[in-house]
Parts: structure tokens; sequence; C-alpha cells
């Protein structure tokens, strides 16, 4: 009795044994893949950092600044460019009255008088 008890307590021994070592095994390539993870997340940081230092050099104001003079044909703005309001022109009358139920069906009704619009004329004019 006492050497099989022996045997199931040595194979109990085996058994605890092997459990540790698939346990051992497995913290083992958890960490192989965390470590994997830890150097791609550290390879993206490190391209976004570059990025962003791309972005900043080329999003420079001085940069935009001479690629406008090169590329631009502006030029700078004098102050005789402004005209007083009362110089503008009148606002136009408008196409529909304010209290009217249906404005797209006055629109429509009016389509044949001479409407001011921005459009170009007809061909007749």
């Amino acid at each position: 009795m006492i050497r099989l008890f022996h045997v199931v307590v040595v194979c109990a021994f085996v058994a605890a044994a092997i459990y540790v070592y698939k346990i051992k095994f497995d913290s083992t390539v958890q960490a192989e893949r965390v470590a994997v993870v830890r150097a791609e997340i550290k390879r993206e940081r490190d391209a976004i950092a570059s990025l962003r230092a791309e972005w900043a050099k080329l999003d420079s104001p001085a940069r935009i600044q001479a690629l406008a003079r090169r590329h631009l044909a502006l030029k700078q703005l004098d102050a005789t460019q402004y005209d007083a309001l009362d110089k503008l022109p009148e606002r136009p009358t408008p196409l529909v009255p304010p209290d009217s139920s249906d404005p797209i069906a006055l629109i429509i009704e009016n389509a044949d008088s001479e409407v001011p619009t921005g459009s170009v004329g007809s061909a007749a004019q």
C-alpha cells in the first residue's frame, strides 16, 4: 500500500512540475509578446513625433509666406481700395413679400417678369 502511495505522490509531483513548466512557458511567451508590442508602440510614437516635426516645419508661417511670394502674384492692400458705405448700390427689391405663405410658388409665378439676379442675361438682350 505504501508503494502505491509513493507512486501516486511521485505522479502528482510530476504533474505539478509539468503544470508549473507550462505556466512558466506561457508567461515567457506572453512576456515576449509584450516586448514586441512595446517595441511597436515606441516605433509608432517615434513616427508620430517625426510627422509632427515635419508638419510643424511645413506649417511654419515664414515658409508659407515665402511660398506665397514665389508662386502667387499678390499685391499689398492699399487703403484706397476701400470705399464709403454711402457709395454702395441699393439693396435689390425682395423677390417675395415677407408675409407670403408659399414663397417658392410666388417666385415661379413671377419667373417671366424682369427679376434682378446675379445671373448672366439672355442672348436676346
